[in-house]
């Protein structure tokens, strides 16, 4: 989405060219020159303005990948015990770990993997105080931080805007005083949702006056994901100007968490026409379901760019093959009217999308491929069967 609330992604690009009967479907299509060209943007900015940028696990995990990612970034970041473990496995490079609340049973592993540990809020801090010690008695010098709430919105949608009203997400700058940072390091504040730089500055400006006071013995400032870093209008320049500017003034680390970013305009979900019905509309059965492969679509909600999709023509309302009857996807008007057997793709599926599958109903979940635009290459990665959904159940 952008800053108004807008789609900002589903360029076609080399994806053009895909024979989308070349894979099996649905299957989730990643084109590798694609990640390495917006890991390679991301690289430029960490080179000039000093930051530290990690790949954020939470929208994008694919560690097939992970040796490009390592080639460009400084590491990940982790939301919790297993993303956690996925970087330690797959990624390397350094690691921060936030979680909203943590169970004192997976810190000590998590402390062992994480070069920085976020705390969401000053009683968790101080609860689990002993157990960082620990860690640190045995060498394990693992950096304390703690998530701010800025208290300043600039969201366009209320259950993904970390600063809505009464947010789960960070300690209110407001509630801050001086005994909350007996040994912190650090602050994290992810405040934005697929946005540009203009927003990231004024809740800059925002906060600034209310957490001034406490930045002097500070290690290092996080902030977050949410950065659109790698669309082609983001105001790069601003960012990393407003990162040097940080640094020289506070003397501290300048941390950035893009997920997004990294794999912008890098993938899409091909699908299969089903079946073909009319009820007041021209009705299409995809194997491609909102609920179980896209859920932000019903979620969020937001419609996703099809492939090839043209301004006229017959219209068709498409939907996944579950029994939920919200399992709906959109009205599309593909190049020429669809027959049952024909192959589309939904663009911009590599990040989200396949982190938030699911076997609901038994559905099936969507292959995985890596594709090279360049060569034309196409490795089926990861294909999933009745086991994958079996052992998630009992």
């Amino acid at each position: 989405m952008s800053d108004l609330g807008l789609p900002q992604s589903g360029d076609e690009g080399e994806f053009a060219k895909f024979d989308l009967y070349s894979v099996p479907s649905p299957c989730f299509v990643v084109d590798e020159v694609a990640i390495e060209r917006n890991l390679a943007i991301l690289a430029d900015v960490k080179e000039q303005s000093g930051a530290k940028v990690l790949l954020a696990l939470k929208a994008f995990s694919m560690f097939a990948l992970a040796p490009l990612v390592q080639k460009y970034l400084d590491g990940t970041c982790a939301s919790g015990l297993h993303e956690a473990q996925l970087a330690a496995k797959h990624f390397g490079g350094s690691l921060t770990t936030f979680c909203a609340g943590y169970k004192a049973q997976d810190l000590p592993e998590i402390i062992n993997l994480s070069d920085h540990l976020i705390f969401n809020s000053v009683a968790q801090k101080n609860r689990f105080a002993s157990i960082v010690e620990n860690a640190r008695s045995a060498n394990q010098n693992v950096s304390i931080g703690l998530r701010v709430n800025p208290e300043h919105s600039e969201g366009h949608t209320e259950k993904y805007d970390p600063c809505a009203p009464c947010s789960r997400l960070g300690i209110p700058a407001s509630q801050l005083n001086a005994s909350d940072f007996d040994g912190i390091d650090g602050v994290h504040m992810h405040t934005l949702c697929e946005q540009g730089f203009e927003p990231l500055e004024r809740t800059w400006a925002a906060v600034l006056p209310k957490l001034k006071p406490f930045l002097k013995n500070l290690k290092w400032i996080n902030f977050g994901g949410g950065h659109h870093i790698t669309r082609p209008d983001y105001n790069r320049d601003g960012l990393i100007s407003f990162i040097k500017d940080i640094r020289n003034e506070f003397d501290v680390d300048v941390y950035l968490e893009p997920g997004e970013a990294c794999a912008i305009d890098a993938g899409i979900l091909v699908g299969e026409i089903l079946d073909l019905t009319t009820n007041d509309k021209q009705l299409a059965i995809t194997d491609i379901s909102a609920t179980c492969h896209m859920p932000d679509v019903i979620e969020a909600p937001y419609r996703p760019a099809m492939l090839g999709e043209k301004q006229n023509g017959q219209s068709f309302l498409l939907g996944g093959p579950s029994c939920l009857a919200g399992d709906v996807i959109g009205n599309y008007q593909p190049a020429k009217p669809f027959e049952i057997g024909d192959r589309f793709a939904f663009l911009d599926q590599a990040h989200y999308s396949m982190v938030k599958t699911n076997t609901f109903n038994g559905v099936p979940l969507p292959s995985i491929a890596v594709w090279n635009s360049a060569t034309n290459r196409t490795r089926i990665i990861k294909q999933f069967g009745f086991v994958d959904f079996e052992q998630r159940l009992s």
